[in-house]
């Protein structure tokens, strides 16, 4: 596939020095960003699936974790 794509300002100069500093051609960056992109993507998206299996199973004395647990997640509380 290709793009052509328009970079100014902030992002010209971010792409030129990623350049720059890797040695590599504009459209190296470019493939090795997003490659790095998708895979944090995925990797965040597979971590929520497998979290997601273990919302709402088990005992943990919160009555109220179904709505919250993203604050019990966040303070560490394994109540």
């Amino acid at each position: 596939m290709r793009v052509n794509a328009g970079f100014e300002g902030e992002a010209e100069q971010q792409l030129n020095f990623l350049a720059e500093a890797k040695g590599l051609g504009v459209s190296e960056v470019l493939r090795t960003s997003v490659q790095r992109y998708d895979e944090q993507l995925r990797a965040q998206r597979n971590g929520l699936a497998h979290f997601s299996a273990f919302i709402g199973r088990g005992h943990s004395g919160h009555s109220d974790i179904a709505c919250s647990y993203k604050i019990h997640l966040a303070a560490g509380s394994h109540g």
